[in-house]
């Protein structure tokens, strides 16, 4: 039997997209040679769909991250990685192409998936570290994950797969989205961005009164929804003794997620939540206790912050270089270093710090 013969999870998107646009004929861009015998693009094929509502746009599904063919993995309920992304970009009347840095930049997702094994979920954010679109002038430099509102679930021969809408995000949002939660600023958004389509010329909705007052007012009333942070500059120096007594131990943060890190305290530790710093060598757990005080593994740390110490630490975390000090936790100091941010080719563009 022949590979077209056994597609059924392609044919099961295809079905999904033609409830949407019936006999339109998508702008397909297929894989020449399959990522598994050596070649550079993970996704089988991409398809995008012009859409005229609720303003011309192009809907982009990628085939790959779920189970195309036959059957390959142990996992009956869910199809390959359980979910294909989608992406709405907005489209000049002009444009008849997609184009190709959105489509690069669905197979980058594919790439850091099928690497890494992480797969995305609907909540989920990601800090691009730079435009979406490289080289661009816009304010999007970050991308959250949300369930596609015109998509639901699918089940297919293979298992389940869910449509995950890709939305390009500024770097206001994304800390809106650290610090309290992704679908609530999503949805706070909803009106000013109708079906989540991306615009690259956009500004923050931040900016706009009612979304900034929903956020303030969803930091007050949840704290942060965010339990587990990546920090790529992340040390820990124990404490060491000396003559008269001994030094502090040292927890190292890089500049760039300093301010964050001091933001979500407020809104874990001050809620009775857990907060997990983890880097390259070493995890650090923050938590609340009646007391400050630490416990040190040989790969974690375990931080225990009271109130007064939460509160001070969340206060004195900034994006500047220098060591912090506190008065309600004398075995602890704070060291935060600059921040170097590259482009693709190891340039440093700018520093924070």
């Amino acid at each position: 039997m022949n590979e077209e013969a056994t597609a059924s999870g392609w044919d099961a998107i295809d079905q999904a997209m033609s409830k949407l646009y019936g006999d339109q004929e998508p702008k397909h861009y297929g894989t020449l040679i399959s990522y598994m015998l050596g070649g550079p693009d993970p996704l089988d094929g991409l398809s995008a769909y012009k859409a005229e509502q609720p303003l011309p746009h192009w809907h982009i599904v990628t085939y790959g991250f779920s189970e195309l063919y036959d059957k390959e993995t142990d996992d009956a309920e869910h199809s390959g990685y359980g979910f294909e992304l989608t992406f709405r970009l907005a489209r000049e009347d002009t444009e008849e192409e997609p184009p190709a840095w959105a489509l690069n930049l669905l197979q980058n997702m594919a790439r850091y998936v099928f690497k890494s094994g992480n797969i995305f979920r609907s909540g989920d954010y990601l800090d691009a570290n730079g435009p979406i679109c490289e080289g661009a002038d816009t304010q999007l430099t970050a991308l959250a994950f949300i369930e596609d509102p015109e998509l639901p679930e699918a089940d297919t021969p293979n298992g389940r797969v869910k449509f995950l809408q890709m939305v390009g995000i500024t770097g206001s949002e994304l800390e809106a989205m650290q610090t309290w939660n992704t679908l609530g600023l999503l949805r706070a958004c909803e009106q000013l961005m109708p079906r989540y389509i991306t615009d690259l010329e956009r500004d923050s909705f931040l900016q706009t009164p009612a979304v900034a007052e929903a956020v303030q007012r969803g930091i007050e009333q949840d704290g942060s929804n965010t339990g587990f942070l990546y920090v790529d500059q992340l040390d820990w120096e124990p404490a060491k003794k000396r003559l008269f007594g001994k030094t502090p131990a040292v927890l190292t943060l890089g500049a760039k997620q300093a301010g964050i890190v001091g933001k979500m305290l407020a809104g874990r530790i001050l809620k009775g939540k857990s907060l997990n710093l983890s880097g390259p060598d070493i995890l650090v757990v923050l938590e609340p206790g009646k007391a400050a005080g630490l416990e040190e593994g040989e790969d974690e740390v375990c931080i225990r912050l009271d109130e007064a110490s939460a509160t001070e630490l969340s206060r004195k975390l900034q994006p500047k270089e220098g060591v912090l000090s506190l008065s309600s936790f004398k075995g602890l100091n704070v060291q935060i270093v600059k921040t170097y941010i590259k482009d693709q080719d190891g340039h440093v563009v700018s520093t924070i710090g």
